[in-house]
Order: structure tokens, then sequence, then C-alpha cells
């Protein structure tokens, strides 16, 4: 189990100063590291249970981006936005090479980062992440109710919207932090970042991913569908997934201690050689 630090990065080039968590130890030359990165209106805080989870020889950070929380605000709220942050947060707390994890949305701008700077990146993971969101059902109405949110947010819009997340009831202390977080975000970054995804070409944001891609699918998601992810194993060469029976949109909410196994196995896998297996370790 690891301690959590919570820290501050100021990125290069202008960017915002960004929160973020770290946890475990840091390793030796080259290994590389796993950067969480969270979805929309959440903070570093989504992964609060995963963190705690995750093995303390795992060396993890968990930035909270532009605008959301406490992090500095700035203009720009679309995914190639958040994913130039991400390299230069990785620039400026000194990771060279990372296996990023992206949950929800903060999976677009992850695979971002994969296809345009490949080394970089060891490995990728996509914890209930959309091949494309326009076409989702529903997704029209909330754009409908975002567009007209003003500050402060209303909170039982946002209470409504993160329980509908889950297949299964979470901690209500848990979710009531989660709901508390989601507020700190100003409403026009509720209306730009949802812009931003839904007038991206998510599909688009699939090419030139060449990287070992772990996905991992809740059966019981309430947003994202089975054919969604197999529009992305189809589009990533070398793609596979986990399927988790039970769970909703957020494995990370719902079975950290699952996911924590699971995380660390993929980064220890991408560290091997090519062609030695785990049991040559």
């Amino acid at each position: 189990m690891s301690t959590i630090a919570v820290r501050r990065a100021v990125l290069r080039d202008g960017g915002p100063e960004l929160p973020y968590a770290e946890a475990g130890r840091p390793g030796g030359p080259g290994e590389p590291v796993l950067v969480l990165v969270h979805g929309y209106v959440d903070s570093w805080w989504t992964f609060e249970p995963l963190l705690r989870r995750l093995p303390s020889s795992l060396h993890v950070y968990a930035p909270t981006q532009r605008g959301h929380r406490d992090a500095g605000p700035a203009d720009g709220y679309l995914p190639e936005d958040f994913a130039t942050d991400l390299v230069r947060f990785m620039d400026g707390v000194g990771i060279g090479r990372a296996v990023l994890a992206g949950g929800s949305s903060g999976g677009v701008q992850a695979r971002i980062v994969a296809g345009r700077h490949p080394d970089r990146v060891a490995g990728l993971v996509l914890l209930g992440v959309p091949a494309t969101l326009a076409d989702k059902p529903g997704i029209a109405r909330v754009r409908e109710i975002v567009e007209g949110l003003r500050d402060p947010v209303d909170r039982a819009f946002a209470e409504e919207f993160a329980a509908g997340l889950t297949a299964e009831p979470v901690p209500p202390g848990f979710l009531a932090t989660v709901v508390d977080e989601n507020l700190k975000s100003p409403a026009r970054v509720w209306r730009e970042s949802l812009r931003g995804l839904l007038e991206t070409d998510l599909r688009a944001t699939l090419a030139g991913i060449l990287v070992p891609t772990l996905l991992v699918w809740g059966d019981e998601d309430p947003v994202l569908g089975r054919e969604d992810q197999q529009t992305i194993l189809d589009a990533v060469p070398r793609s596979r997934m986990i399927v988790y029976e039970g769970v909703g949109h957020v494995p990370y909410w719902e079975r950290p201690e699952r996911l924590a196994r699971d995380l660390a196995e993929f980064v220890a896998e991408v560290q091997r050689p090519p062609g030695q297996t785990a049991a040559a370790d």
C-alpha cells in the first residue's frame, strides 16, 4: 500500500500550474513509471482508492488537469490541449517514459500522447474510455444541461451525474467527496471540456498507437457498450481487453483492488525484454 504525497508542478512554455499526487518509490534508470490521467470534471482525487492500493514498489503520478479543482486556469479545453499539458507535466517532473492509464475521457488525451510521442510512452491503459462519444445515447441531453450550467454548478445535477456512472453502490462518503471535487470545477470548465470532447473526432485519436495497450471495461457500463470497445481493439494493433463483470463505467471506484493488481502486472509486462516471460523473471 502506498502513501500519497500532493505536490504542484508549473508547466513550461506558459502552461498552468497543476497539482498532482505522487505515490510509491522511484524506480531505476529507464524504468517506466505509471501516470494516471483523470476524466471529465474530475481531479487526481478520483484515483485515491486506487493510489492507496497500488504496490509501493510502483512509482505513480496523478496530475489534476488545467482548470479542474485547484489547477491553474487556462484557455483551451480540447483533448489536444490536455494532451499537450500531459507531455509538459512529464517534462516538468522528470518523467522520460511512462505507462499512461486514462480513466474515462482521460484516456483520450492519454492515447493522443501515445500516438504522437511513442518514445515517451511504454504502454497505454484505457479504463472505460470511449472510442467515440457524440453518438452515445443521451449525450445530447447531457450537453443541453451542461450548456445551461452557471456558477455555482447545481449539486443535485453533479450528484446525479456521478451516481449514474456505477453499476453497484460505492461508499456514500466517497461518492460525496467525488461530487465535492467535481463542484470545484467552474461551470465554464464543465461546458468547454464537454464541447471539446464532442467536437473532436475521437475516432481519429486512435490512429498511430503502436505501444502495448490494455483496455479495462465493465460489462455493466451505462455509457459504453462492448461494440465501442471493439472499435478500439480493431484500431490499435497491440491491444487486448480485460472485462470486469458486474462493473460500470469507473473500475477505479468499483474494483480498485483488482485494478491495482492488473495495472502492476501490465507495467511489469511492458518492462520485460522482448521474448522474456513472467516465469523467467
